[in-house]
């Protein structure tokens, strides 16, 4: 059975990994954490915040994922999207999700991702 998601894998080209770093830790706040020595060989690096993983790897004849992405659940949205404006990263809010404050930006080779948050309706008297 499956008990929850272990990491999203995402691809990228070759080379890029210091602006991956960049974008993944210096921007978003994520930990580098350690390739295994036989997976290091291949390039690429993943990167952890909390129980979420998103590993990049390097794929020949890249294409950025535009469309499909992995939707990440944060705290304090406006907080966090300024965060990622003020790092230089692009933000695009969206409102057509119900029950959700989110927005998407685009990784340093252009990989979506989507920053969301519930909130909760105000019930009556506001």
């Amino acid at each position: 059975m499956i008990a929850a998601v272990d990491h999203v894998q995402l691809a990228a080209p070759a080379g890029t990994e210091d602006a991956l770093r960049a974008y993944y830790v210096g921007i978003l706040g994520m930990t580098e954490i350690p390739k295994p020595p036989a997976l290091a060989a291949r390039g690429g690096c993943w990167f952890q915040a909390g129980p979420v993983q998103l590993h990049l790897g390097v794929e020949e004849n890249f294409r950025a994922a535009r469309k499909a992405h992995p939707g990440l659940r944060v705290t304090e949205t406006e907080a966090y999207a300024e965060k990622l404006v003020a790092g230089g990263a692009s933000v695009a809010w969206d409102d057509e999700l119900p029950g959700h404050r989110r927005f998407f930006s685009y990784d340093p080779v252009g990989n979506r991702l989507e920053f969301l948050e519930r909130v909760r309706p105000c019930g009556p008297g506001g």
